[in-house]
């Protein structure tokens, strides 16, 4: 495997390196010494280099929803505003708060989400999107917070 290519795998492996390439805020000898590939680091910085002007400019996703909140959301057993695995949330069944996002919205929206979502240190119950609809489930007390930034990153 080439250099070039070990850079790109161990970039794709650090999807937070690949944002800062795209966004052009890395400092490229820095990012060369923090990655394990083996080379010399100017050589692996040079390499940074190139797949920064090669990567998009582009926004990551460009969304538009309407954003609402919903109160009171459990586990239920049947139908739920958002169903991951074997584990289904509906409205009436506890003291969660959804965050739901409908319009025009993708799995690139989701992680901007979470992303912003990590970076604020809140946690988050159970995420999910699909059919124009994104949903975050976090708790009552994370709720105002969550609203505005799902707002943020994909609200009208």
């Amino acid at each position: 495997m080439s250099l070039a290519a070990a850079t790109r795998d161990a970039v794709r492996e650090r999807p937070f390196l690949y944002d800062g390439l795209r966004a052009g805020v890395v400092n490229y000898t820095a990012a060369a010494r923090a990655l394990d590939v083996d080379g010399d680091t100017d050589a692996v910085a040079t390499a940074l280099r190139r797949l920064a002007e090669e990567l998009a400019d582009d926004p990551a996703h460009e969304s538009e929803a309407r954003v609402s909140m919903r109160s009171g959301l459990g586990r239920v057993e049947g139908d739920g505003l958002l169903t991951v695995g074997d584990t289904r949330f509906g409205e009436g069944a506890g003291s969660l708060t959804g965050i739901v996002a409908r319009g025009d919205v993708s799995a690139a929206a989701l992680g901007n989400v979470l992303g912003r979502l990590r970076a604020a240190e809140i946690a988050i119950e159970a995420a999910g999107v699909g059919d124009g609809t994104l949903v975050v489930v976090v708790e009552r007390s994370n709720g105002p917070d969550v609203l505005r930034v799902v707002e943020g990153a994909v609200g009208r």
